[in-house]
């Protein structure tokens, strides 16, 4: 069963008859070097002649209102919870939170007994 050539194989006949195929059909296109071509990568922006905006800048307080005019803008787009789902989450958030504790205190009682058993304590 080792010895029969499947399709993919090295040294399969019909391999190398697709090979040259593709080969002999790459010849007749003419070559588009003008065009880039996307591999899927990272985007970049093209570099363009426009002149850049005079930016203006503004002092110190002016950065500081500009930066809390952005706060509130973000805040209003923020969907906040109805007072059901808060409590929901509240509980569920409490309830994890109790149990995980429950189970890392379990857990560091039982190993402390042993350790102190192990060594005579």
């Amino acid at each position: 069963m080792a010895d029969r050539n499947r399709p993919g194989d090295a040294g399969d006949p019909a391999d190398d008859e697709v090979f040259d195929d593709a080969v002999e059909d790459d010849k007749d296109q003419p070559d588009d070097d003008a065009e880039p071509v996307g591999r899927g990568g990272t985007a970049v922006a093209e570099r363009s002649a426009k002149p850049k905006k005079e930016v203006r800048r503004t002092g110190f307080f002016g950065r500081i209102g500009g930066f809390f005019r952005e706060v509130v803008s973000e805040l209003r787009k923020v969907i906040w919870p109805t007072r059901k789902e808060l409590l929901t989450y509240t509980t569920i958030v409490i309830v994890f939170v109790a149990v995980m504790t429950t189970i890392v205190g379990l857990l560091d009682l039982g190993l402390g007994k042993a350790i102190l058993w192990a060594f005579g304590g």
